[in-house]
């Protein structure tokens, strides 16, 4: 329900230029991946030129995304993304399902699990308090999920609530402080790895030999190249998740049939050029051989390998460590800033359209943000904070996510037959082969991970199948549906 002045009900306020929407995209995106995923990507695919091409290819497939999801965000103004595409395509059935699971677990797990890193990476400067080991000892077996541990590490969750708390207070105070503080600190990100680059490429003692190594075919690698180069791609597409978020603003962004398609494309081209050139200063000074074998060792030993602390050593030496530990604290402050900000507009979306809590639907008299939707998403963002479980979470249903990804590129087609006459301010280059290629590359992802955790449940290296446990989570909120559904039906009858 919206809060009533007079007889209109109070609307989001357009305060989002181009600049501000494109530097939302960059700073959501641009997180913890691109200092995490190359170590594991680089023992999956030990090959210098293949592991480039990994990020073009998911960045270009990702741009397709982009590009084909620019159509559908032009023809519509209103806030929610993929959520009102939807509606729009497939009824409201199947939006309210993508609103519940953002809900649920992909955009509240993706702000507890970057709030984390944020803090673990404070970690490196700070001693955060814990309790005895009985405390920590407690844990609450939840079935299909896993091992609550609430008392574990209090002190880095602590930090991490509080760093959650503080940004839902400035988002809940407006627009502007929210996109003000996003601008600043994706710039501060790009700055941080464009000085890596730059220092690696001429300090880091390199080898430009580097770039044409593989260890494809010596036994540091099994199976199939393209197989190989798939599971690479798990970890790229991760890095570049969240390129969707910038849609969740369509109601807040200025001109958005002129803002919104520009703002997606230049977003995801961004992002493509900085993961590009941060890799080339990976690969220029270490290996990719030996990146992919100090991961495994390290992962050997239950601990965490970052190319980009080893790269930055060479140069910095001992300091690397902590040069690291601040850009990823700038990166992962600025992508839960990001991702806090969007994706809250797509519950407000879902109760404006009464298939949510209502009073996540109301507009703050004075500032303007969808108020109540920051706060309930701050409250359960900290809950999976506490309980441990926003990375079994988020890998569970990352799997749909993609599926989601698919639907959106495939609406394109559903709407230009459904509403054929409605205006398109922007078409998407290169239809149908743009959409058609994404959908594609879309359901090989979706099929490979859903062999690839079938295959690790029967072998024993999964305890669940997380791809068919992200259904699991998406079909717990049907009876949610189900009732709000017949209470808007309800309502209008009377």
């Amino acid at each position: 329900m919206a809060i009533e002045t007079g007889k209109k009900p109070l609307e989001l306020k357009r305060e989002l230029g181009f600049i501000a929407a494109v530097a939302c995209g960059v700073g959501s995106i641009i997180g913890s991946g691109i200092f995490k995923k190359p170590g594991v990507m680089a023992s999956q695919l030990p090959s210098a030129e293949l592991l480039l091409l990994v990020w073009v290819v998911a960045g270009l497939m990702t741009i397709f995304g982009a590009l084909s999801i620019a159509e559908i965000s032009s023809m519509f103004q209103e806030a929610g993304g993929l959520y009102g595409y939807f509606n729009k395509s497939y009824g409201d059935f199947v939006g309210y399902l993508y609103g519940w699971s953002a809900f649920a677990v992909i955009q509240t797990g993706s702000i507890a699990a970057i709030a984390y890193v944020f803090s673990d990476s404070l970690g490196y400067f700070v001693q955060f308090p814990r309790l005895g080991a009985a405390w920590e000892a407690i844990t609450l077996h939840v079935p299909f999920i896993g091992d609550i541990t609430p008392f574990k590490f209090i002190g880095l969750k602590a930090c991490t609530i509080a760093l959650i708390v503080f940004l839902t207070v400035v988002n809940y105070l407006g627009v502007r402080f929210g996109s003000a503080l996003q601008v600043l600190f994706t710039g501060l990100k790009v700055a941080a790895i464009a000085v890596i680059v730059v220092l690696a490429l001429a300090f880091g003692r390199g080898d430009i030999g580097n770039f044409t190594q593989s260890a494809l075919g010596t036994g540091g690698a099994t199976g199939s190249v393209f197989i190989l180069f798939i599971v690479a791609m798990a970890g790229a597409f991760w890095a570049y998740d969240a390129w969707i978020n910038v849609t969740y603003m369509a109601g807040e962004i200025k001109n958005p049939q002129r803002n919104l398609p520009k703002a997606l494309a230049t977003t995801v081209f961004v992002v493509i050029v900085v993961y590009v050139l941060i890799n080339l200063a990976y690969i220029y000074v270490i290996p990719v051989e030996e990146m992919g074998r100090k991961y495994v060792a390290a992962e050997q030993t239950g601990q965490s390998y970052l190319v980009a602390t080893d790269v930055v050593s060479s140069f910095m030496g001992r300091f690397g460590g902590a040069a690291i530990a601040i850009a990823i604290m700038i990166s992962t402050f600025g992508a839960t800033n990001g991702i806090m900000m969007m994706a809250a507009r797509v519950y407000y979306a879902m109760a404006r359209k009464r298939l949510f809590f209502g009073s996540m639907g109301r507009v703050h008299p004075l500032f303007r943000t969808p108020g109540n939707a920051l706060l309930w998403q701050g409250v359960w963002s900290s809950v999976l904070v506490l309980s441990g479980t926003f990375d079994q979470l988020t890998d569970q249903v990352i799997f749909v996510s993609w599926l989601t990804y698919a639907l959106g590129a495939l609406a394109v087609f559903v709407l230009r037959r459904k509403m054929p006459d409605h205006p398109r301010p922007y078409k998407v280059w290169g239809y149908p082969l743009t959409p058609v290629v994404f959908i594609f590359f879309s359901l090989v992802y979706i099929v490979f991970t859903l062999y690839s955790d079938i295959s690790g449940f029967l072998d024993g290296r999964f305890p669940l199948i997380n791809s068919v446990m992200g259904f699991f989570w998406v079909a717990v909120g049907i009876p949610g549906f189900l009732y709000w559904n017949w209470k808007r039906k309800k309502r209008a009858e009377e």
